[in-house]
């Protein structure tokens, strides 16, 4: 197996700093540019311009299973494979036309059932295809080697048998998952670990996490979250989830330390955690832009339709968009506040249309005439106009829309609640008032409401005391199963001690609790945008070294250089804080206040003159690579959220070390609620029996 003949590290202060999500692309060959500056010709020639010599003249055929056709939607689209000189995607599985002039380029996982059909396509008197380039998304065993050298029709029709290390699913720029949507079912349902899904489940995820640093060329310093019982042998599985996953990641990256290019010395630091850090990240409102769209519109994936006029006077048309990368409004303001992207959306269209010349004539036409320079300059300004007015056009509208709905279900009020829970501002009789007065509230808001108290206030729902809850949210059995699952996570501190006597007659005595210190001091932010998820402090103390070990263990001890670089970076990164303003100890913050203050300076990105975004903040630092540090990679199991993936890009910029997140999927709290709720469903045990291929 061939790994890569470039010896150069991808980590940060080499002669090119690479972003994350570039590379997945790189490994398929799309990036010819960047390929031609930094790569060796390797990486072009391993996948689809690996067929006659690299030339495009000579169309070929793209075979992948549904793992690597998932991997390659999420890297590339149609339109680059086409250009690499790929003239048919077909699925391994699937009936197949015979094309016995052309050459195939198989791109696959290393299964047994993957391995026999591609020697039924290629062996015997009459192949499929000319010759077969195949292309493993992961390490593939000896036996299956051996397998297909066995066969001896099929080896001269072989023109390449490699490793990609390409078995992970880039979903932005600093983020990606592996695709376990059933994670927390699989891994942390009632008896989870008799299934044969659990070791399955871990395996794979473990085996993916390392062909992210096998692309990379990285060797991390792997840390987990460790059992938090004071005794493994008492220990639940769940438990020792992060330790089991990091141990075998660990042997995972081993097998690659085998391999002369891959580094032998630690590059970049890897924490890997799991939902129990933060249940609260998952369904709290969270108000960005990106989150807000995700969170209140109907959208399928990054797939939002809207309806527009019709352009032949008749009813309103669907329109589908898509929210992603290159849309550079979206790019801009995905991250900001709604209120703050909202107002930035109508200060864009104020000034395109102050400075555009199409604008102009457009909004004030008084009938005189226009001298042939104007119509001209009207002319050559109206496709710039036609595209910036849809794009502006269609965020418009969309924030207006969740304006709407933020004001028609009353979210102001939710939010400012749930935010003072989260920060020891609000107790009991708070929840209980809303519960009384919002009796119209929706059914998951109040859910969402309760799970938060849940976490901040564990002890509030043990015996009856739940139940009453419940009935006074008008909520069902099936949410209270929500609520009781999230002990299933570890996420009901077992240290707080359980009060006595409970009444919805609020006892005005009781304490109020905080699961994080507020942090609003520290930089320019709105109201409503206090929350931030528990990573954000795990992730700076890990950038200073001052993780708690008893926490977090460590799979291989860092080595000093590894210890002197992170520190180093972290402190090249700190900038004096400055003076918060004087404030009494009980001054109260105004509480429905959408702008008490301004977005803070990491979530805009440089703007040309016309107000579009450039750059994300992650591709200035890049250009300016000497300074960034090595990476951190942070793993969660169970699902991440958009308030994480928002946070990594803020502290890239603060902590000049590019944050990489990492996930069994991505979900939003829909999602993550649903998925709660069948974690004590009875269902897991019924394994499919496995097929025997040879």
């Amino acid at each position: 197996m061939s790994f890569s003949d470039s010896d150069s590290s991808s980590h940060g202060g080499e002669k090119d700093y690479k972003v994350f999500r570039q590379f997945s692309r790189d490994h398929i060959g799309m990036s010819k540019l960047e390929l031609a500056r930094s790569l060796s010709p390797w990486i072009l020639y391993e996948m689809l311009g690996s067929t006659s010599g690299g030339s495009k003249s000579a169309w070929k055929v793209l075979i992948m299973d549904k793992v690597t056709v998932k991997v390659m939607s999420h890297s590339c689209k149609m339109a680059d494979i086409t250009d690499q000189g790929v003239s048919l995607v077909e699925e391994l599985f699937k009936r197949r036309q015979p094309l016995p002039s052309m050459d195939a380029i198989y791109f696959i996982q290393p299964s047994k059932e993957n391995v026999v059909m591609f020697l039924s396509d290629m062996s015997g008197r009459e192949p499929l295809y000319k010759k077969a380039f195949v292309f493993f998304s992961s390490p593939v065993p000896k036996e299956f080697i051996n397998h297909i050298k066995s066969d001896t029709s099929v080896l001269p029709r072989i023109g390449a048998l490699k490793e990609m290390n390409l078995e992970y699913f880039p979903i932005d720029s600093q983020g990606f998952i592996t695709d376990h949507e059933t994670a927390l079912e699989e891994l942390f349902s009632e008896d989870a670990e008799k299934s044969r899904k659990f070791e399955v489940c871990l395996n794979t995820m473990a085996t993916r996490i390392a062909t992210v640093f096998a692309s990379l060329k990285e060797l991390p310093v792997v840390r987990y979250r460790a059992d938090r019982t004071q005794y493994a042998s008492t220990a639940k599985t769940r438990d020792l989830i992060p330790s089991k996953l990091a141990e075998a990641v660990w042997n995972c990256l081993l097998k690659y330390k085998s391999i002369p290019t891959f580094p032998q010395t630690e590059t970049c630091e890897l924490l890997i955690l799991d939902r129990s850090v933060d249940q609260i990240a998952p369904v709290i409102h969270e108000w960005t832009y990106d989150a807000m769209c995700h969170d209140l519109l109907d959208m399928d994936g990054n797939k939002y339709v809207l309806k527009v006029p019709s352009k032949s006077g008749g009813p309103p048309e669907k329109k589908e968009v898509l929210l992603e990368d290159h849309d550079p409004v979206w790019l801009e303001l995905r991250h900001a506040h709604i209120a703050d992207a909202s107002e930035r959306l109508h200060d864009k269209m104020t000034n395109f249309k102050s400075r555009n010349k199409a604008a102009q004539v457009q909004s004030s036409r008084d009938g005189s005439e226009l001298s042939t320079r104007d119509l001209q300059k009207i002319v050559q300004a109206l496709p710039q106009y036609n595209e910036t007015v849809e794009k502006l056009s269609l965020h418009v509208e969309i924030a207006g829309t969740i304006n709407s709905l933020i004001r028609d279900m009353g979210l102001r009020e939710l939010g400012q609640l749930e935010q003072d829970l989260v920060f020891g501002d609000a107790g009991a009789k708070d929840v209980i008032n809303f519960l009384r007065k919002k009796q119209d509230a929706s059914p998951e808001n109040k859910l969402r409401l309760l799970m938060i108290y849940a976490s901040v206030y564990p002890e509030r729902f043990e015996g009856d005391k739940a139940s009453k809850l419940m009935q006074l949210a008008r909520l069902s059995p099936e949410d209270m199963k929500v609520v009781n699952n999230m002990q299933l996570l570890g996420g009901s501190s077992q240290n707080k001690k359980a009060t006595t006597g409970f009444s919805l007659k609020f006892d005005g005595k009781k304490t109020k609790q905080a699961t994080r210190k507020d942090r609003t001091g520290e930089e320019e932010t709105w109201q409503l945008f206090r929350f931030y998820p528990m990573i954000e402090e795990l992730v700076e103390n890990l950038s200073k070294g001052e993780l708690p070990k008893n926490d977090y263990s460590c799979m291989n001890e860092p080595s000093p250089t590894i210890q002197d670089k992170s520190q180093s970076s972290s402190l090249r990164a700190r900038q004096p804080p400055a003076a918060p303003a004087a404030a009494g100890p009980t001054e109260k913050r105004p509480a429905h206040s959408m702008r008490s203050r301004r977005t803070a300076t990491w979530a805009r990105p440089h703007s040309s003159d016309d107000g579009y975004s450039i750059d994300s903040v992650l591709k200035n630092a890049a250009a300016d690579f000497k300074r960034m540090g090595q990476r951190i990679f942070v793993f969660i199991i169970g699902g991440a959220t958009r308030s994480e993936l928002r946070v990594c890009h803020k502290l890239t910029a603060k902590l000049k070390r590019e944050v990489v997140l990492g996930s069994s999927s991505f979900d939003d709290p829909p999602q993550f609620i649903t998925k709660l709720k069948l974690l004590s469903e009875k269902d897991l045990n019924k394994d499919a029996p496995q097929p025997n291929f040879w």
